[in-house]
């Protein structure tokens, strides 16, 4: 087995080109990155993807439009209400995959449950660093986000957006893109969480708090877990616990 991931490109909705990174052989999980992030930083420099890998999974990261290796449109008509469920509703099926599982980080978590609640049907599913609030009540926290885009050159050490902002400066998003993105996200309803009824990890460091409650999370899905690990929601996701957790859950 390769210690390297494979990278391909597949089209996404109106053609935008949409990174697939693969590491590993076996039964297959995609893996949903969050906010400004990657496959490259959620999943592979920490070493989770090389976890699944070794555990007999495939790991299958795809980096949404604006992230990573996909491509970052300029125009606003290129983000309608949302725009990465119709990239990934284009680019899963064109994976061919019988039967697969599920995790996302953050953003992530938000796209694989409303991919989900809209039809996708994965054998078990991991939400990681989300709780009920951030999918029930997302204005707050998209909210947060936009304030730290005006707030960009501004913000000093000690504010609140400020460490959210240095990882935006570390990884150049494009400001204006990103906007676009974070606009075309709605809530999702609580009576579509009732649609959520695969089994579920509900995967959260023990001082994140960043998207609400996860425990309220797993209480409010049909069939989900709690579970933590050390952390808050920009360390947890580093730690080999993190991993090791979606490991331990996927291959029960």
């Amino acid at each position: 087995m390769s210690a390297q991931a494979t990278l391909d490109f597949f089209p996404g909705h109106d053609g935008v080109r949409i990174a697939v990174h693969r590491l590993g052989a076996g039964r297959p999980v995609l893996l949903l990155h969050g906010l400004s992030s990657s496959a490259q930083i959620n999943w592979i420099r920490y070493g989770t993807a090389a976890r699944l890998a070794e555990a007999g999974f495939e790991a299958i990261m795809i980096d949404q439009r604006v992230h990573g290796r996909s491509d970052t449109p300029a125009d606003a008509a290129a983000y309608p209400q949302d725009v990465m469920l119709l990239d990934m509703e284009a680019v899963i099926p064109a994976l061919g995959l019988d039967s697969f599982d599920l995790a996302g980080y953050s953003m992530g978590s938000r796209i694989c449950t409303a991919l989900v609640t809209r039809g996708l049907a994965p054998r078990r599913l991991v939400l990681g660093g989300m709780g009920l609030e951030g999918l029930l009540d997302w204005a707050p926290r998209r909210q947060f986000f936009l304030d730290a885009l005006d707030r960009f050159d501004i913000a000093r050490a000690g504010d609140r957006d400020f460490m959210a902002i240095q990882f935006m400066k570390t990884i150049k998003v494009d400001r204006e893109a990103l906007r676009h993105l974070l606009l075309s996200m709605p809530n999702i309803s609580e009576a579509d969480l009732a649609a959520v009824t695969m089994p579920t990890l509900v995967l959260s460091g023990t001082e994140d708090r960043d998207n609400g409650s996860a425990e309220a999370l797993a209480q409010a899905l049909p069939n989900a877990e709690y579970w933590t690990v050390p952390g808050n929601h920009m360390s947890c996701i580093t730690l080999p616990d993190f991993g090791e957790a979606i490991v331990r859950y996927l291959a029960a």
